[in-house]
């Protein structure tokens, strides 16, 4: 198999004017007090953008031995108190987050050229939280989050269809009820770094970090 050597389609370019890169204005994060703030004006501006979901962000957990693993997922909901999830709890990353409650969030928005990193403490959601959320699902996923051993493994797709038929017959009339294995998480984020692209990989990096999560958010930029 022939090597691949990614990005040569993509070079870094800039007009140049007499044999010298043109002259160009750098657009800075914009710091604020609460990087909540910040957070949903970018995320205000990539769902004018996006040409397909804005709440994707790619979820880093941990297992037992160390070994990190990473999925896309999507975001429910953020506030004060964190960023919010739904998942099935005996899933891989269900049970490693159950397990080691800490974990990692990007958000790469490509349409605006930004990327949003968030690391923290993990905790559940309430009972009550999930139960109004998952009422807000349509009733095909309600019904799959009964039939789907989600990261099991799995013989056939029929065996998925014939599970899916099943568990519709038994809730053909009225509520499905919210599958007792199947909630969410919220990230309390310690760290929230904003990234802005800019020519020649120079890019733009505003953190906040704070201790823990009473504590005031401190900023600083960093090198690209």
């Amino acid at each position: 198999m022939p090597s691949f050597l990614a990005g040569l389609a993509h070079r870094d370019k800039m007009a140049v004017v007499e044999g010298f890169a043109a002259l160009h204005i750098v657009v800075m994060i914009k710091e604020t007090a609460d990087p909540l703030a910040l957070f949903a004006e970018w995320y205000g501006e990539a769902e004018k953008t996006e040409p397909n979901d804005p709440t994707a962000l790619s979820l880093a957990t941990v297992g037992p031995d160390g070994m990190p693993s990473l999925r896309m997922v999507l975001l429910k909901g953020f506030d004060a108190q964190g960023f919010v999830f739904y998942t099935n709890y005996l899933s891989r990353k269900g049970r490693q987050l159950v397990d080691h409650p800490k974990a990692a969030m990007l958000f790469h928005w490509k349409s605006l050229r930004r990327q949003v990193r968030l690391e923290g403490p993990v905790s559940q959601t309430t009972p009550e939280e999930a139960d109004a959320y998952f009422e807000t699902r349509a009733r095909g996923s309600q019904i799959g989050a009964w039939a789907s051993d989600q990261s099991q493994p799995l013989e056939s797709r029929f065996a998925l269809e014939k599970r899916v038929a099943e568990f519709g017959a038994r809730y053909l009339v009225g509520k499905v009820p919210r599958p007792p294995h199947w909630s969410g998480f919220r990230l309390q984020p310690l760290l929230i770094e904003f990234w802005q692209d800019q020519p020649f990989r120079l890019h733009d990096r505003l953190e906040y970090r704070r201790p823990s999560a009473e504590a005031p958010w401190s900023t600083r930029t960093l090198y690209p």
